[in-house]
């Protein structure tokens, strides 16, 4: 048990190494010294754009700091409590203490994740775009399913969810929507999730009680920050308005307020309907424009155009990332890194951690 144990706590060692050459340890604390010291000026508020933009930095840097130190002062506790124990001749410790460790390694594990959302704009808000595939009614209903998983998901994590888009369907469920997500890192842990959705079930829809298979497309991007300047011509845009649809309460239906934007040389569209404004919903529709052509220059340079294609391509077979089977048998399934859960609704539900960090993981060539 002793060797054991000592090789968990090998694995701490070594898991907190890598950690600190991620987020480079010593460069950190200088980093984290400097923003604390331009706080402190009395006239750092002046400029209250580049203010947020410091605190959010220095929070960040704060966490990952604090977390690395927290892992190394219960390390340094687990070791006392096993040389008491052992002393004593105590299993029932020796063996809790054991189980501590392993958590410690899972952590340090999660956290070398963590520190390689470096991206531009990996720490940044995000929308989250569903739009339901062809099939009517069943794949309407799925996009609602798969609205409903990324809400309790980003509510799991704390993070905030509001809609700013959302189209209902015929009969059931969404024809589409966009949702944004606000906290720190939601764009770097969701965007490995873009892509298409595959679902088979029996149909709540089908009197006859079939199988039917529907599939939903899901994209991810950044909310841009006003350092990242993203030009874009007004000959290159066709603007549309519409009445809004869904909750609204007596403004529904009554004013052409919702705004449609289609950016005409990459054939992206954004839609805002979420304020009775169509003044704001049009400012809101061209920041999302902005942060989708952001997100498209991000993919290019990180050589991943594939995942672009998804947003425009057929949404079907050949480009789903993941499976949901609940019949005949209980399924989700990863394509990409194979890992499956058998538990079903705790996915639906919105545990989607060990898809997205086994994602993320493949991405960087890190192992799990």
């Amino acid at each position: 048990m002793q060797a054991e144990i000592q090789l968990k706590f090998n694995e701490v060692d070594y898991a907190l190494d890598i950690l600190k050459k991620h987020v480079d340890w010593n460069n950190s604390i200088s980093k984290l010294r400097e923003l604390s010291s331009l706080i402190e000026n009395p006239n750092f508020w002046n400029d209250s754009s580049k203010a947020q933009i410091i605190m959010r930095d220095k929070t960040n840097l704060e966490k990952i700091i604090e977390t690395i130190k927290n892992i190394e002062n219960e390390k340094l506790d687990l070791i006392d409590i096993l040389y008491l124990a052992e002393q004593e001749n105590d299993n029932d410790l020796i063996e809790d203490t054991n189980l501590q460790i392993e958590d410690l390694v899972k952590r340090c594990l999660k956290l070398q994740l963590e520190s390689l959302l470096s991206g531009e704009a990996d720490s940044n808000n995000c929308y989250i775009e569903i739009h339901a595939g062809a099939g009517g009614t069943e794949a309407q209903d799925w996009a609602l399913m798969l609205q409903r998983m990324y809400s309790r998901w980003s509510e799991k994590r704390g993070y905030k969810v509001s809609f700013v888009e959302e189209s209902s369907g015929d009969e059931a469920g969404i024809k589409s929507c966009t949702m944004f997500i606000e906290g720190l890192n939601a764009y770097g842990w969701s965007k490995t999730e873009s892509g298409v959705h595959r679902l088979v079930r029996i149909s709540p829809f089908d009197s006859s009680a079939r199988r039917h298979t529907s599939f939903a497309s899901i994209w991810v991007y950044p909310q841009i920050n006003d350092e990242i300047d993203i030009e874009v011509e007004e000959k290159d845009l066709r603007i549309d308005t519409y009445r809004a649809s869904g909750a609204g309460g007596q403004h529904v239906n009554k004013t052409d307020s919702a705004i449609r934007i289609t950016h005409m040389p990459t054939n992206t569209v954004v839609q805002c309907q979420n304020d009775r404004s169509q003044h704001r919903n049009r400012a809101q529709a061209m920041s999302m424009l902005k942060a989708k052509l952001y997100e498209i220059e991000l993919k290019r340079r990180e050589e991943v155009n594939n995942q672009n294609a998804l947003s425009k391509g057929e949404i079907g077979w050949g480009s789903q990332i993941r499976s949901y089977v609940l019949h005949p048998y209980q399924m989700v399934k990863d394509l990409r890194t194979n890992i499956e859960v058998g538990n079903t609704q705790s996915v639906l539900d919105g545990e989607l951690d060990i898809f997205i960090e086994s994602a993320l993981a493949l991405k960087v060539g890190m192992k799990r």
